[in-house]
């Protein structure tokens, strides 16, 4: 398991102004929060944070924040702010862990097997994601990187739920704990008809449809010719008696 690291130095000051500043001076303003301790303000390099954020496993997975060149915070990533037209963060909030207590994780989950099942090698089928995350709860010891899918049995119209899937040992999924009632086994994965085929069938059913309702309009005005000609053949007969 990667292990990811970041050096922080502690902030004071706070506001918008002080915020502006760090930011132009290539920091980002960030706070350690929760666990045992109090609110930490800090401020990170912005290149050595946006490098971690290339690996997806910095989203799940336990980082160590030394500040000042002193303690060590251990946390997981919470919440990220980014700019909303430039790629610059904004803001990063972490939580702190506390050994031996439970804690809530959304983790990846990464597909195996979509190219090999049957229902897309032999039955023309698309796999579709209906998740790409989960949120789980377990000990920090025991926080995946993420969740495997097993998708190379599945047949068309086959599908896995959150029930369905293998976890590793001390992690529960979030949705299915508690009363029965309160559980929601959604589904994560299903293999479909491609959606190309489907509008295909479609079209083809429109067409058909309005092509039998312009036969129908025709034989109706081809009814009222033959009874227009039969009232007029009617009418001829009246007069030359």
């Amino acid at each position: 398991m990667e292990a990811f690291e970041l050096n922080a130095e502690k902030r004071t000051a706070k506001g918008r102004a002080e915020n502006r500043r760090l930011r132009r001076n290539g920091r980002v303003p960030a706070i350690i929060y929760g666990g045992n301790g109090e609110p930490v303000m800090l401020t990170l390099e912005h290149n050595d944070l946006d490098h971690h954020l290339d690996n997806e496993a910095f989203f799940s997975h336990i980082i160590k924040i030394h500040v000042d060149g002193g303690s060590t915070e251990e946390v997981v990533l919470r919440d990220l702010q980014r700019h909303p037209a430039k790629p610059f963060i904004e803001h990063a909030d972490f939580l702190r862990i506390v050994a031996g207590e439970a804690l809530r994780m959304s983790v990846p989950l990464h597909f195996v097997g979509e190219e090999e099942c049957p229902g897309v090698a032999d039955e023309d089928g698309v796999v579709q994601h209906n998740m790409n995350d989960i949120e789980i709860e377990c000990l920090p010891r025991n926080l995946p990187e993420y969740i495997e899918v097993d998708c190379s049995k599945l047949h068309l119209h086959d599908s896995v739920h959150l029930s369905e899937l293998v976890l590793p040992e001390g992690v529960q999924i979030v949705e299915l704990m508690g009363d029965e009632e309160d559980q929601t086994d959604r589904t994560v994965v299903s293999v479909q008809v491609p959606r190309a085929a489907i509008e295909l069938e479609a079209e083809e059913e429109a067409e058909a449809e309005a092509a039998a309702a312009e036969e129908a309009e025709a034989e109706d005005a081809e009814d009222g010719e033959s009874e227009g000609d039969e009232a007029d053949d009617a009418s001829g007969e009246d007069e030359d008696k």
